[in-house]
């Protein structure tokens, strides 16, 4: 992961300097910063350099929420970006603004720039698309949740990384015994609630998990699958064989960096940091565990991270540059670079072609474990979810669940709350769309 960082001077001029001949200028708002916010100007640059008609300029707006906040406050006073990122939980206020967003499937055929669905893999073709399949966002830093294990760890326990939560339960006290946490996670919401929904196939919601609009949908988390889950992790935590250390992300990983636990589940876009760490132990990954007692097969994860919308209330000529800059994007060479270098997984099978041929994965194989779970078997339920004030529903799915793992509540009482709380969210969202 070294060369992130030979970023050149050059670069950063031909991102910055006067482009008085471009046909049309555009700005790009988005939560990228420090590492991945070098690799944006990159990518921004480079499009810069590519052609002379269009110049992008890339703005950090803080965090996803601070982003998307910023970019609904632009829109209302008519001074909106023309690109803006947008996290998977913001996607459906997003899309559910009228008016707002012109559809990127829109954008790119209406100038010109041939498009087809199917060109994206599998687990990220319709997470940002309607019910009908249009693609409203662009899928930019996608990411899927995996299992992360110190080799050496389980090597000194005797024990192999596990495919199922049964797995998990066999290994586990082993790896105690050895001085080890199994395992801890980072992300409650993401990890063990919306995508343990689409490993097992299972509804998360009503209305085809929200995408046939957000009139009567319903959060379906108050189930007897749900509650068995987060029984055996209570159970777990009990007995020593499963930390959590808060809803904090990095206060959980960092159990996994100082060796104290021996397996994590995190984002496949950890690859990258984990790479530039240089850790002084083996590790490696694999798929997100599921349930064998409720699908013998897992099924594909979906995305996580975020997309790019284009907004609307812009001239034919600044349209035309977004189109030439998600074509350009979409490119597989720049979503090679963009996989390579962030350990995001690469949305094009274009571009994960290019990356095998390169011989990417035999020098890393962690880096394709993410891609290869969006490609497992597919239902009716691994497309995602679209509901609408889900980053307020997150935030009760963390404070509940968190009381269950403290012994503060039940889980009967929490996945009730969280449904009854959720879903009072939900009726307020769908009257804002009327």
């Amino acid at each position: 992961m070294k060369h992130v960082m030979t970023f050149t001077a050059a670069a950063t001029f031909a991102l910055t300097a006067s482009t008085a001949m471009a046909e049309a200028q555009i700005t790009w708002w988005h939560g990228m910063g420090g590492h991945l916010g070098d690799v944006v100007n990159q990518i921004a640059a480079g499009f810069n350099e590519s052609q002379s008609d269009y110049e992008i300029t890339p703005v950090f707006k803080g965090t996803y929420e601070e982003t998307l906040t910023a970019a609904i406050a632009a829109f209302r006073a008519g001074e909106q970006p023309n690109i803006v990122q947008v996290f998977d939980a913001g996607a459906a206020t997003v899309i559910g603004a009228k008016g707002a967003t012109i559809p990127v499937q829109d954008l790119l055929e209406q100038n010109g720039v041939d498009f087809d669905i199917e060109d994206y893999i599998a687990g990220v073709r319709y997470f940002y698309a309607d019910s009908d399949g249009k693609m409203i966002g662009m899928p930019f830093n996608s990411s899927s949740p995996v299992l992360y294990y110190n080799a050496d760890a389980l090597a000194a326990a005797g024990v192999e990384a596990p495919a199922t939560y049964e797995d998990f339960e066999a290994i586990a006290p082993k790896l105690k015994e050895a001085g080890y946490t199994p395992l801890v996670q980072t992300h409650l919401p993401w990890e063990f609630v919306e995508n343990f929904h689409s490993r097992h196939n299972l509804p998360f919601a009503t209305n085809n998990n929200g995408y046939d609009g957000a009139e009567g949908t319903e959060i379906l988390i108050n189930s007897p699958e749900m509650a068995m889950h987060f029984t055996k992790v209570k159970e777990w935590l009990d007995a020593g064989l499963f930390g959590f250390h808060g809803t904090s992300w990095d206060d959980n990983k960092a159990h996994f960096l100082d060796q104290s636990a021996a397996m994590y589940i995190g984002s496949s876009g950890d690859f990258g940091g984990l790479t530039a760490l240089d850790l002084p132990f083996e590790w490696a990954s694999t798929y997100l565990p599921h349930w064998a007692s409720i699908t013998e097969e897992g099924y594909q994860s979906f995305i996580g991270g975020a997309s790019l919308f284009a907004m609307s209330g812009k001239s034919d000529e600044e349209n035309a540059a977004s189109a030439a800059f998600f074509e350009y994007l979409t490119s597989p060479e720049v979503q090679y670079m963009w996989h390579r270098e962030t350990g995001y997984v690469p949305i094009t099978e274009a571009a994960y072609e290019m990356a095998k041929e390169d011989g990417h994965y035999e020098r890393f194989p962690a880096a394709e474990t993410g891609i290869k779970q969006l490609m497992l078997q597919s239902g009716e339920n691994t497309h995602g979810y679209r509901m609408g004030f889900y980053v307020q529903i997150r935030d009760i799915e963390n404070r509940e669940l968190a009381k269950f793992l403290n012994g503060e509540t039940s889980i009967e009482d929490a996945l009730s709350t969280i449904e009854a709380e959720g879903n009072e969210l939900l009726g307020r969202f769908a009257q804002t769309t009327n």
